[in-house]
């Protein structure tokens, strides 16, 4: 593997996935796969929200896999509403393991990528799950309840998924919320912010 940033392509269920890798700072200690917004509104593996928490995550010693998901890029395939992207991510777990090895497995994504990656997790065991302006409401995240130790982060004033809404979601789950004063969904001008909130409460 290249010990830098650089593209990839992944095979998926209905064809390439085209990939981001971003290596871990250091010897790699865990794999990350983290899911883009929702693409029918410009959601692709370049957002910068993704981009902070994958710069965050390596420093973490996590080798980040960022895929751009079917229909999305010069990924193959059509857009499938969070259903046949859930198959997609599986893969690239695959393939991150295949390379990285038998690693601990992080899950994590922004707004639509969110749901993505509660989905994932809800059909296969991983050690962390981060979800950022998840996109409750929009989509039904999976029941049962996500594991207890996610880190959710939330904006206050975010526009597009109510924070009322994230917490009659966690609510029921007894699950922690942060909440970024005064930051709205894409986090602007707090993304240094949100990469030192990931580090910290990681």
């Amino acid at each position: 593997m290249l010990k830098q940033p650089h593209k990839l392509d992944i095979a998926g269920p209905v064809g390439k996935l085209e990939t981001i890798f971003i290596p871990a700072v250091g010897d790699a200690t865990g794999i990350a796969v983290i899911c883009h917004p929702n693409p029918t509104q410009g959601g692709t593996n370049t957002n910068k929200v993704i981009q902070t928490a994958a710069k965050s995550l390596s420093q973490l010693g996590y080798a980040c896999y960022l895929p751009n998901l079917r229909g999305v890029g010069h990924s193959e395939g059509e857009h499938d509403y969070g259903a046949g992207e859930v198959d997609d991510v599986l893969a690239v777990v695959a393939h991150a393991r295949a390379e990285q090895g038998e690693l601990p497995l992080a899950l994590a994504g922004f707004s639509f990528g969110g749901f993505v990656a509660a989905q994932v997790r809800a059909r296969i065991a991983s050690d962390k799950l981060l979800l950022m302006g998840v996109a409750v409401g929009k989509y039904a995240i999976p029941t049962p309840p996500v594991p207890a130790d996610t880190l959710v982060i939330h904006g206050e004033a975010d526009e597009v998924i109510p924070l009322s809404a994230v917490m009659d979601w966690a609510r029921p789950q007894h699950l922690p919320v942060i909440v970024l004063p005064e930051a709205g969904h894409f986090f602007h001008a707090r993304l240094i912010q949100l990469g030192n909130l990931i580090k910290r409460c990681w």
